[in-house]
């Protein structure tokens, strides 16, 4: 019974199974590209009419969950001291 087993497993190695041009792929992972402002870093700020510190009194419509470094102009003014960190609190 070894010899047939052994026999059986060669087979198989010297002749894989064909793939077939039907076997399902994975779907493609698609993700949204999201725009957020140039001015800021370490936390995407998005680029809209207004966005506010989450853990501020803002009315948004974005909230920003800090620390998040300012590099250009805070043109949302989420850096209350201007120590260059939004959104620290």
């Amino acid at each position: 019974m070894r010899s047939n087993f052994t026999a059986i497993c060669l087979a198989c190695l010297a002749s894989p199974a064909p793939v077939s041009a039907t076997t399902p792929q994975a779907a493609p992972v698609l993700r949204l590209a999201q725009s957020c402002h140039p001015s800021y870093e370490g936390e995407c700020v998005p680029i809209t009419s207004d966005a506010d510190c989450a853990s501020g009194s803002g009315n948004g419509p974005a909230y920003v969950r800090g620390p998040v470094r300012v590099v250009g102009p805070d043109d949302y003014g989420l850096d209350r001291d201007g120590d260059g960190v939004a959104c620290e609190k």
